[in-house]
């Protein structure tokens, strides 16, 4: 049993104020309470802040080199504790070993190193006529960080954060609070100055609602659902701070008529499932020419029936549990909301898969007969749910793609990448993914519309946490 009863404040594990509960912490894959974690309240959020606003003069003047020089001590004791991570992610939030060890933790590696790449050059002034452009950090921001992928959110929050010479508040998600704890004990060793990075553990409702109201909160930075988003924004809004938001999405994957049919349908169905379908940019809405419409059903339906579902622990399986009971509740409903709407279940459908009678499992579900009006094609259902929409032309593929609330992600397949890259074009997308390319993580990540506004990953989340002031006759102009 885990006990996570203090937070980190001001150079400090320090005790929750008088008035914190506590919360269990769920392994998914068993449904056994494995730990208990402090809540924090308002008042913890006072002390935190005020930390962070005391300590902000000092760390806003620290020098390029300084701030390289952490992050590069946090890179070195993140590899150190590199296998602790990764059991944390998979006891907190059921991804599989592999998925942990593979992707989870190192995707965190990397946004480290990603920011270190862009602190080196990035350029805080520059000459502008007779002015001096200079880029400063905004102050104190609060970081709200989900459990899907913990490591990668937190590390592309925190350092970018610190790099631009900003103090932190940190509430990570208090469904996968291990692998945060660990991350903040990597800070204190780094040799993180008291006061700027802080971490709160707590529900978004008390924690998050605090920090977004509080005026000594300069920016919050949120990565969530749209909801949740929302109410930030609408919390923030009396203080006029600075909100960016990476929300949800509902991202389509159009399969063009002259596409590998078999690699794009089958790579499709595998990156929807991949963490247990738990993933803000999975290709969840299928589009395939009629004509191809029934071939695809076939291809789809068999890869989904090919992953294996269980234990985390066991190399096997691909998918592991929802990561919590809420979600699973929800992941179920919405797919007997898809039978009761008429769509065809073709593989996977409601329940546990076979043989397992605990834990938060679900069984890989791929629907067709989908148009885009029924609640599974419009709302993001968050776990191993495919759904596939027939189209008869191109315009028409591309209208169905960006008829959606959300635009955080697109995918596109087609024998000809001119053709790709024209119709990526006209994706209503923060990116778009051609023929299966992978993330980048030095490249601008965010969505349009209802998915959020802002920029993480590299030099571009890196500028998100700085102001620009104009030096008026600064310039070498006006010498």
């Amino acid at each position: 049993m885990k006990y996570l009863d203090t937070f980190y404040i001001n150079g400090r594990w320090v005790e929750p104020s008088a008035t914190a509960t506590q919360a269990d912490i769920v392994d998914p894959a068993t449904e056994q309470v494995i730990g208990k974690l402090a809540m924090g309240t308002a008042e913890d959020v006072d002390r935190a802040v005020g930390a962070a606003s005391e300590a902000f003069p000092a760390w806003s003047r620290s020098t390029r080199e300084e701030r390289l020089a952490l992050l590069g001590r946090i890179a070195e004791l993140y590899q150190a504790r590199f296998g602790d991570i990764a059991a944390a992610v998979t006891a907190e939030m059921g991804a599989p070993a592999w998925l942990s060890q593979q992707l989870q933790v190192p995707v965190g590696l990397g946004q480290i190193r990603s920011t270190m790449a862009a602190l080196k050059d990035f350029a805080f002034s520059s000459p502008h006529g007779t002015s001096e452009i200079v880029r400063e950090p905004v102050g104190v921001v609060a970081l709200i960080t989900p459990w899907n992928w913990p490591p990668n959110q937190i590390a592309a929050k925190v350092c970018p954060a610190l790099a631009a010479g900003c103090t932190i508040v940190l509430k990570p998600s208090e469904i996968a609070p291990l692998d945060a704890r660990i991350f903040a004990e990597i800070l204190h060793e780094a040799g993180v100055p008291a006061g700027v990075f802080n971490m709160i553990f707590g529900e978004g409702k008390v924690v998050g609602g605090a920090l977004s109201r509080h005026p000594g909160v300069d920016m919050v930075s949120i990565t969530g659902s749209t909801r949740a988003g929302v109410d930030v924004a609408i919390n923030a809004a009396a203080t006029v701070k600075r909100v960016t938001q990476e929300l949800g999405g509902k991202s389509p994957n159009l399969i063009l008529d002259d596409a590998d049919l078999p690699k794009a349908v089958s790579a499709g169905v595998i990156s929807c499932m991949m963490n247990s379908g738990q993933t803000c940019v999975a290709p969840t809405r299928m589009l395939v020419p009629r004509a191809q419409y029934e071939q695809a059903i076939v291809v789809a339906a068999a890869t989904a029936n090919a992953l294996k579902v269980g234990d985390p622990q066991d190399p096997a399986n691909k998918l592991g549990p929802i990561s919590n009971r809420g979600q699973f509740e929800r992941v179920q409903r919405m797919i007997e909301t898809g039978i009761a709407d008429g769509a065809r279940v073709v593989a996977g459908g409601p329940g546990r898969p076979e043989g397992l009678t605990q834990g938060f499992y679900t069984r890989p579900t791929v629907f067709g007969d989908v148009h885009n009006n029924m609640a599974i094609a419009r709302e993001e259902i968050f776990g191993p749910v495919l759904v596939m929409i027939p189209y008869e032309t191109e315009e028409e593929a591309i209208a169905i793609a960006n008829d959606t609330e959300y635009g955080l992600a697109a995918y596109v397949w087609s024998g000809d990448a001119a053709r790709a890259r024209r119709v990526a074009g006209r994706l209503r997308a923060g990116s778009v993914h051609i023929n299966g390319a992978t993330m980048d993580i030095t490249a601008p990540f965010g969505g349009f519309k209802a998915s959020g506004n802002g920029r993480e990953f590299g030099e571009f989340g890196l500028a998100e946490f700085l102001e620009y002031k104009t030096v008026a006759g600064a310039g070498p102009a006006a010498a």
